[in-house]
């Protein structure tokens, strides 16, 4: 049965996408199946694997309202063991939608249910909020991957994440936990990246990975070719940082 992760952040710009994009691509090379279930009404993980949203008919809104199956919403892409269930703007109207719909917080479980035999593992890219679309992911998944950006005000937003995730783990999904927090757009000549670092190894530190993003040009490049960094520029820096945390995330799960 495969192993369904959220990426999560409430905070934007932090390298969350970035992440779910090279991690779910790492990990198609390695020879795991792997589906991206891009959950975030701006649909960056659709384009950035190259499909046009414009194209697709089933998306992740039809499967959280009720009106498609997930098998119809599969996409095949063309990187190495790699699909992807699209987003569209759609999906900003089905925080409304879902309103008043039975068991509203369990759609995004109910619909995946169908699709976990068939992959080794199902990334989830979460919207910037805690609204009712991250609340389906986080009642959906095993565990939550944080990316987190190494500054100040990261930290405060880690703590309302964790009392969100504390939350739902209590009314939702017994089960769910953390499967790491992963640093991104990281600079070691800074001090402050030293502080932020300092403080997640006092409370956080069994779930720290070790593998840090940096900030690089050629990762803020490769969206826009529709192409994971592994296959826009697999010399570069931000390639072999996310090569790294694909081994780190496969070695904890064989654990």
């Amino acid at each position: 049965m495969g192993k369904i992760i959220a990426i999560v952040n409430q905070k934007g710009g932090v390298g969350k996408t970035t992440t779910a994009v090279n991690l779910a691509a790492g990990i198609g090379l390695a020879g795991k199946k792997t589906l991206l279930v891009d959950a975030d009404p701006q649909g960056n993980s659709t384009s950035g694997f190259g499909i046009h949203k414009k194209t697709v008919k089933t998306t992740t809104y039809e499967l959280l309202v009720g009106t498609g199956l997930a098998r119809e919403a599969v996409l095949q892409t063309e990187f190495d063991h790699v699909s992807v269930i699209p987003s569209s703007m759609d999906l900003a109207a089905a925080e409304v939608d879902l309103i008043e719909a039975d068991h509203r917080e369990a759609q995004l479980k109910m619909t995946l249910a169908a699709l976990r035999e068939s992959y080794d593992y199902i990334l989830i890219d979460c919207p910037p909020s805690l609204g009712l679309i991250t609340i389906n992911a986080l009642t959906a998944c095993d565990t939550v991957l944080v990316p987190l950006q190494c500054e100040y005000y990261a930290l405060e937003g880690l703590s309302q994440l964790m009392a969100s995730i504390r939350q739902i783990k209590r009314l939702y999904n017994p089960t769910l936990e953390i499967e790491g927090i992963v640093l991104t757009m990281y600079d070691g000549r800074l001090n402050l990246t030293a502080q932020v670092v300092s403080e997640l190894k006092k409370y956080f530190s069994d779930k720290l990975y070790k593998t840090v993003i940096p900030r690089a040009v050629r990762l803020s490049e490769a969206p826009s070719y529709g192409m994971p960094i592994q296959y826009y520029d697999k010399r570069s820096k931000g390639a072999a940082a996310y090569t790294d945390l694909t081994k780190e995330f496969l070695k904890k799960n064989r654990r």
